[in-house]
């Protein structure tokens, strides 16, 4: 390849003038990329222009014929980190004869496509002057350069500009217009660019008391060390910060914010703390110093009281703002619970005043940044599995990044399920993922599932009128219900189908014939019963048909058997022979189980279902987790996180019969095991290899070359492990957007850009 381009360049003429036309699309505005092209020019003795416009950034260029084709080359191979060039256009132009190379101001002729750029972690450069005394940003805590700092979390519109930013309340002060406006310079139209004097600062709010600037910061680290919980305002929301090892704070946190269980978020000083939390592979080390910074899940290496209780894993991230960074060298604990400011299940607070509200009673103090925040942007969560680094919450440092180029001839709204919300709007063919929103069920979630509609369709200046809106086919999701509420054209996708499709969505793999494998809790099946053990066989272009699933159960009580692992059980034990009396020990069911199996004998509230998702919980109840569940999926985390701890390598029977994946087999087996005082690690062991084992049984009846797997379930990485044991690189999974629910407004844009006739 590279004999190839020299070959080009040797071969252009070396003194003729020329002019090429550039046009560049993707992830290049707000992040350097103006200045990188303009050095690049200057460099090299070349005339013309670069500017923003609404679909990414054009350049005209004129010079020595050699010295274009250098130019061209290393636009394309020399582009800021930050930067993520999805298209690239040249062609020739006229020579205009300019007389020297400049940055124009953005051009704005139609409907913006640029993609816009997620939030950026402080560069290396504004943390050597964050902590450099000489330096006049020294210790502020807004320091931000073109490589760095907020940008969607920020941008109130295309293209991005300052007056289009929160920072449009804060006029540049000579030495920052200074910089600004040299293009020589790093901090050349960097949009949020501030300093002590002219920009943004903090105050600390303390009951009736206020702190600002140094001192507010000083204050915070003092209430971290001894024990208080303190609401700090960061880039998309505020967090609620506490020592992660003091275990009275995090107790209280959790007693506070209403949160049982679930696993609290960590933030390290630095590589070398999380080193010591967790076990860092160099790709999970990769992936925590990335620009993306999400945090990133590992093994623990400690136990840290009531952080992730029953959970061997934590989740980890590195300081991603100057204000992390130097509440740390102010002497904050080496390591900080760092979780949304909210209550259990509500959206993350993000505005100051609500933030007071609705945060009364959870944070002893407020940690309070005066530049506004545009729109609520959760931290990400990821993972590394086989298959490389896959993302299961996708928000700060991905969103709203285009993760597809789709066949679409129209925009189109897709607003994906009810549970891990998350919307997909495709403008001019480009698929943009909106950040995590959450369970719809929550009036907080539903409100924030309104806004970032309406902040996502006028930041790309569509109008309902001209959308295709796809939606769930659940007639009563509360996101269906509104999707149809909206004006232009709708189209209903089936849940489980959009998952397949998230997978091929991303790899733009239209055509590619697979056996598609969804695996999830719940889900409504084209029959009105609920699914979530599917495997389909078809193509994006063609479709997907249901061709072998899970055996149908009885699921007594309907969705509150997902928070009760024994009620699912109920209805899954219901066609076994000779059950033992389960309230008894080994067992020791409780009530609720006895109740359930009246109801289903009844057939009163009870409903058919081929849901995966509720098999995890019948075994996690065999396994011994017969409480209710305190959040979504913990039975089913529960019984990995019990299948890692053995290394087990039998596997329960789990036959394929009558295009049907009968888990009875299995269950009896588990309850004989059971009774036999086998150890649970090892059983719950056996049933991860038994459903392997079934599924590679489904795809080879299917005989089926390419292997899609998605949905919920497909978080369980021991899971995912052992199908790449067994099918190799014949097995897609999602990487780019969660094989969760998260995902599925991709998959419906997947499908309605492709289906039947190459588009709508």
């Amino acid at each position: 390849m590279l004999r190839g381009r020299r070959a080009v360049l040797k071969a252009a003429l070396p003194h003729v003038t020329e002019a090429r036309r550039i046009c560049i699309g993707g992830t290049v505005q707000g992040v350097g990329f103006r200045p990188f092209v303009y050095r690049l020019a200057q460099a090299r003795g070349l005339r013309g222009w670069v500017l923003n416009a609404e679909s990414g950034v054009e350049i005209h260029v004129e010079g020595p014929a050699l010295a274009l084709a250098e130019f061209v080359l290393a636009v394309r191979t020399e582009a800021p980190s930050a930067a993520r060039i999805a298209s690239f256009d040249s062609e020739p132009a006229s020579v205009e004869n300019f007389d020297d190379f400049r940055i124009r101001q953005s051009a704005k002729n139609s409907r913006p496509t640029v993609r816009v750029s997620p939030d950026l972690p402080t560069c290396v450069d504004c943390l050597r002057e964050l902590f450099d005394p000489d330096d006049r940003r020294y210790g502020y805590p807004y320091i931000n350069c073109t490589n760095c700092g907020p940008r969607y979390s920020i941008v109130l519109g295309l293209p991005y500009d300052r007056p289009q930013t929160t920072m449009r309340s804060w006029p540049m002060c000579e030495r920052c217009a200074r910089e600004y406006d040299d293009p020589r310079d790093r901090r050349f139209h960097a949009q949020p660019v501030a300093c002590p004097e002219c920009g943004p600062s903090y105050y600390l709010r303390e009951g009736d008391a206020a702190v600002t600037r140094d001192a507010a910061i000083a204050r915070a680290v003092r209430l971290l060390c001894d024990g208080a919980i303190v609401a700090i305002k960061g880039l998309g929301g505020y967090h609620l910060a506490c020592d992660a090892r003091n275990a009275a704070a995090v107790r209280s946190l959790r007693e506070r914010k209403f949160r049982k269980e679930r696993p609290f978020a960590l933030l390290a000083r630095d590589l070398d703390a999380a080193r010591a939390l967790v076990v860092l592979s160099p790709d999970l080390e990769d992936m925590l110093q990335s620009v993306r910074r999400p945090i990133v899940l590992a093994q623990a290496r400690v136990e840290l009281d009531d952080v992730a209780p029953s959970n061997r894993d934590l989740g980890v991230m590195l300081p991603y703002t100057p204000l992390h960074h130097l509440l740390f060298a102010n002497g904050a604990p080496d390591v900080l619970v760092m979780t949304s400011a909210n209550r259990s299940s509500e959206p993350i607070a993000y505005q100051d005043a609500e933030a007071f509200e609705r945060l009364r009673g959870i944070a002893d103090a407020f940690l309070v940044g005066e530049r506004e925040i545009a729109r609520r942007v959760d931290d990400s969560v990821a993972a590394v599995g086989p298959y490389g680094p896959t993302v299961l919450r996708h928000a700060r440092g991905f969103a709203p990044e285009a993760v597809a180029r789709l066949p679409a001839r129209r925009p189109m709204l897709c607003v994906g399920a009810d549970l891990k919300n998350a919307l997909t709007l495709v403008v001019d063919g480009q698929a943009f993922a909106s950040q995590h929103i959450g369970d719809l069920d929550h009036y907080g979630a539903f409100a924030a599932f309104k806004e970032t509609i309406a902040d996502l369709c006028e930041m790309y200046e569509v109008a309902s009128s001209e959308l295709l809106v796809v939606h769930d086919a659940h007639p009563e999701y509360v996101s269906t219900q509104y999707a149809r509420s909206l004006g232009g054209e709708h189209l209903a996708v089936q849940h489980h189908r959009a998952h397949v499709a998230s997978v091929l969505a991303e790899r733009e793999a239209f055509d590619a014939q697979v056996a598609g494998v969804a695996f999830d809790g719940t889900g409504y099946g084209d029959d009105g019963t609920i699914w979530g053990g599917e495997i389909f066989v078809g193509s994006l272009r063609a479709g997907f048909r249901r061709a072998i699933w899970l055996r149908e159960a009885e699921l007594p009580g309907g969705d509150a058997a997902a928070r009760h692992p024994v009620q699912a059980a109920a209805g899954f034990l219901s066609d076994l022979d000779d059950l033992p009396h389960l309230t008894e020990p080994p067992f020791e069911f409780p009530e609720r189980y006895l109740k359930a199996q009246r109801l289903a004998r009844s057939g009163v509230r009870t409903f058919t279902t081929t849901s995966v998702g509720r098999l995890f919980d019948t075994v996690a109840a065999l396994l011994g987790f017969t409480r209710p569940i305190s959040f979504e999926a913990q039975a089913a985390m529960w019984v990995e996180y019990l299948a890692r701890s053995s290394e087990a390598a039998d596997a329960y029977p789990f036959p394929l019969s009558d295009g049907r994946l009968d888990f009875r087999p299995t269950l009896a087996a588990i309850v004989a095991d059971r009774r036999r005082g086998r150890d649970a690690g090892a059983i719950a062991r056996a049933f991860h290899n038994a459903l392997a084992n079934a599924v590679v049984v489904a795809v080879e009846a299917l005989a089926a070359n390419r292997v899609v797997a998605s949905g919920g379930v497909f978080q369980n990485t021991l899971l995912v492990e052992l199908l790449a044991e067994r099918l190799g690189d014949r097995l897609w999974i999602n990487t780019k957007v969660p094989a969760n629910d998260g995902g599925v407004s991709l998959g419906q844009a997947g499908i309605a850009a492709t289906f039947g006739s190459g588009g709508f």
